[in-house]
């Protein structure tokens, strides 16, 4: 049975038959038959039939939150047999928001620093994915935003304000300002994360709330290409203040603080809504509970924030 549910999770995740059976490693008879298995044990039908993946029934998305519960609960109960066992032990996968990466670091240092044998996969992606990924067991955690978009079923940890900077070079026509407004950031030629990312939606919103024409002159999905871009003095960006201080600013690029309004969203880990929580998860957690307090000393409000 637990096997059939794991298929049932892969579907829902790879919204593709070929392709969620090779997320399986079994061929697509196999993962078919299974699913038809599952559909007879139950006596309902669960996905939608046609040539190609339609979606499930509605007996199918019920099945499907039992199919997470589940092989979550069925993961959480091995590791915590292995870690009475063994110790802590095993693979955590994290996924975060671009502007939160650097501040995986954070918690991940002092993690393995008390639990050796646990390693790591770290991955970039946006809002929804780090959602869509927790809840489809994908990854053990997130750092994403908790106050802009729905969540769902997840518990948080809060970890720090984002508070917005113009990042820009010090000889640029704003370069020597202590603070800026967004009207005036509006008028820069801006590089910006992709339309798919949250911060690019805060950003935009921000944005046209002050009448600014919303057309930036560059845009990627990595905040190390935005970065490269504003050193050459002939963009700039808007980025948080924390990833400002993380990324060790030049004596040539200015992080300087946005005001009228000042805005600010919360950034915090996403975990499972799950009693208990594996051990490697609960570590993390305990982990992250411990950086909070740090991470929220931020930088002092109408100063710029240089770093030689």
């Amino acid at each position: 049975m637990l096997d059939k549910l794991e298929f049932i999770i892969a579907l829902s995740r790879e919204r593709h038959f070929g392709h969620a059976a090779e997320a399986c490693r079994v061929s697509q008879p196999t993962f078919s038959a299974g699913i038809k298995q599952l559909e007879d044990t139950l006596g309902v039908l669960l996905v939608e039939r046609g040539s190609r993946f339609r979606g499930f029934t509605p007996e199918g998305e019920r099945v499907l939150d039992w199919a997470r519960r589940i092989v979550g609960d069925t993961r959480s109960m091995r590791q915590e047999i292995n870690a009475l066992k063994h110790g802590l032990t095993g693979h955590v996968r994290i996924a975060a928001i671009p502007t939160a990466l650097p501040m995986v670091a954070m918690i991940t240092t002092p993690y393995r620093a008390q639990h050796p044998d646990v390693s790591f996969t770290i991955l970039s992606r946006n809002s929804i994915e780090v959602l869509s990924m927790l809840e489809n067991l994908e990854i053990d955690a997130g750092l994403t935003y908790l106050d802009n978009e729905p969540l769902g079923r997840v518990q948080t940890v809060p970890l720090y304000s984002e508070q917005y900077r113009l990042l820009a070079s010090s000889d640029s026509p704003l370069g020597d300002r202590d603070e800026v407004t967004w009207a005036e950031v509006g008028k820069l030629p801006l590089c910006l994360l992709t339309p798919d990312m949250q911060n690019r939606r805060i950003i935009e919103t921000l944005l046209r709330h002050e009448g600014a024409d919303m057309a930036p002159t560059l845009e990627s999905d990595s905040i190390i290409v935005l970065f490269a871009h504003v050193r050459t003095g002939r963009w700039a960006s808007v980025m948080p203040s924390k990833l400002a201080e993380v990324l060790g600013l030049t004596e040539k690029v200015q992080a300087i603080p946005i005001k009228e309004p000042e805005v600010t969203h919360s950034i915090g880990l996403v975990v499972p809504h799950r009693n208990p929580l594996t051990p490697q998860i609960n570590a993390l957690v305990n982990e992250a509970k411990q950086l909070a307090p740090i991470l929220s000393a931020s930088v002092p409000s109408g100063r710029r924030c240089q770093t030689d």
